[in-house]
C-alpha cells in the first residue's frame, strides 16, 4: 500500500475535494460556536436555551462532536448565537 500525503487531515478523510471543503466548514463553524458559547460565561442550561437546543445537544457541541452536526445545523446555530456568517470562494492555488 502506497502512503499518501495530504495538506489537511480532513482532506484525507474525504473522498472528494467538495466533501473535504464541507468538513472544513463544519469544523470551523463548530470551533467558532464553542468559543462564542464559552465567552458567554453562562451555565450550560442557559447557553442551550439561548441557542434553542437541548443541553445534551450543547454538550455534543462543546465536546467537539463534529459528526453529530450537519452544515445546516451549524449555520442555524451560528445565527442563533448572533454571529455573522460570511462564506468566500476564490481560485484554488
Amino acid at each position: 500500500m502506497e502512503a499518501q500525503a495530504f495538506d489537511d487531515v480532513l482532506d484525507g478523510l474525504s473522498d472528494t475535494s467538495g466533501e473535504a471543503a464541507i468538513l472544513k466548514l463544519r469544523a470551523d463553524l463548530l470551533a467558532v460556536l464553542v468559543e462564542q458559547v464559552k465567552s458567554w460565561g453562562l451555565p450550560r442550561e442557559a447557553a442551550a436555551a439561548r441557542l434553542g437546543i437541548t443541553r445534551p445537544r450543547l454538550n455534543d457541541l462543546l465536546r467537539g462532536k463534529l459528526g453529530k452536526f450537519s452544515l445546516d445545523a451549524l449555520v442555524n446555530l451560528v445565527a442563533a448565537a448572533g454571529l455573522k456568517l460570511e462564506i468566500r470562494a476564490g481560485v484554488a492555488a
